[in-house]
Order: C-alpha cells, then sequence, then structure tokens
C-alpha cells in the first residue's frame, strides 16, 4: 500500500470508540466521537499553504486531508462541554523512499501546536508516526482492519515515562464524499495553522 491510497481510503465519515489508560493513575478512560475525513489533492490551496506554514516546498506533498470530529471522553465535567475541531494535514514524502516522510499538521495530537511529525509504511501496510514536542513525543500506529474498520494505537510520554496509552476501533458511517463535503463547506475558510483546543486523538482528531 502507497502512503496516497492510505488516506485516500480513511476517506469518510467514522465513529470511533477510545479507550485510553492513565498509567500514573492507573485507570482508564472511554470516549466516543464522529470523525469526517475529505482527502485532498496535493495541488489543493490547503496543502500548499500549510507546506509554505512549515517552510516545506509545497510541489513534495503529494495529498493531504481536511478533518472535522466532536466527541466527548469519560472524565469530562458538564461545564467543559464536549471535544471538537478541525484540522488539515500534508503528506511529504522522502525523496528517496516514499514509504517513509513528513506529516505536516495545523496543530498536534500531544501538544496543541502546527508540527511535523514522521511517518513509516511497515510491511503490514500500517502507518506509523512519531512526533516529538518539546516536552513529550507520541508514537502511533494506524491500519485497516477492513475498508470499513480502521484501528489505531497510542501512546504518550512524559518526563520520563509513558503517561498514557490508546486504543481507538473507527467503524465508517458514510462514504459519500459530496456529503462529507458539505459538513466542512466552510472549513477552507476557516482553517490556518494555530492553537486550538485539545484532540480526542491522533492526525489531530
Amino acid at each position: 500500500m502507497e502512503v496516497v491510497d492510505f488516506f485516500e481510503r480513511s476517506a469518510g465519515r467514522w465513529r470511533s470508540q477510545r479507550t485510553t489508560h492513565h498509567l500514573a493513575f492507573r485507570r482508564a478512560e472511554v470516549g466516543d466521537s464522529e470523525i469526517s475525513v475529505i482527502a485532498l489533492a496535493a495541488s489543493d490551496p490547503e496543502v500548499r499553504e500549510l507546506c509554505q506554514f512549515h517552510n516545506v516546498d509545497p510541489d513534495l506533498a503529494v495529498c493531504g486531508s481536511r478533518v472535522a470530529w466532536q466527541g466527548t471522553m469519560g472524565w469530562d465535567r458538564d461545564s467543559e462541554g464536549g471535544h471538537e475541531g478541525k484540522t488539515v494535514f500534508a503528506i511529504v514524502p522522502d525523496r528517496d523512499e516514499p514509504s517513509r516522510g513528513r506529516l505536516l499538521r495545523e496543530r498536534g495530537y500531544a501538544e496543541i501546536m502546527p508540527v511535523v511529525g514522521r511517518y513509516h509504511l511497515d510491511a503490514e501496510g500500517g502507518l506509523n508516526l512519531t512526533t516529538e514536542y518539546e516536552t513529550m513525543s507520541s508514537i502511533e500506529r494506524f491500519w485497516f482492519a477492513t475498508p470499513t474498520l480502521r484501528l489505531r494505537t497510542s501512546t504518550v510520554k512524559r518526563f520520563g515515562g509513558f503517561s498514557t496509552a490508546s486504543f481507538c476501533s473507527e467503524a465508517r458511517l458514510a462514504l459519500d464524499r459530496d456529503e462529507v463535503l458539505d459538513e466542512h463547506s466552510s472549513v477552507a475558510e476557516t482553517s490556518k495553522p494555530a492553537r486550538l483546543s485539545s484532540p480526542l486523538s491522533a492526525f489531530g482528531w
């Protein structure tokens, strides 16, 4: 599987169920969310703008995605409301090895800021993503069990130890790209690299 194929397969609407283990507390938290993903061509203005923001040649990108999500986690307080947001990211393969490269994001997973991660596709077709932040790092793996079921694991390491470990199962709810596009009609005007609220999961969502 090529990296473009992986992200094209991710397009659509998904229902995500997540379990996060807070290792310091020896407790687990559950949550769910609905995620909408639109595949973007390398020539899309949002992909090119994101590359320029990260000082990367836009002509090196091969694809991207626009993502929006809304969900809840078990430890949320009523006053906090739900978790929701949107982001854009771009895929920039290495010149000599296209199965590896950079994933540019408007916002990170472990820290809420624009960030560049490193990805590689493994022999089983899973996408592995490592992201280094100023105070922590995250390691994630995504793979398709079937065309309508995507799985992922993630760990976040802080202050010398893994503070959280998560598992998500995502079931596809819709394949109609036009239907998803309607929901995102205003994202192109509002998605700019910026600090945003905390995401539920990886790739910024």
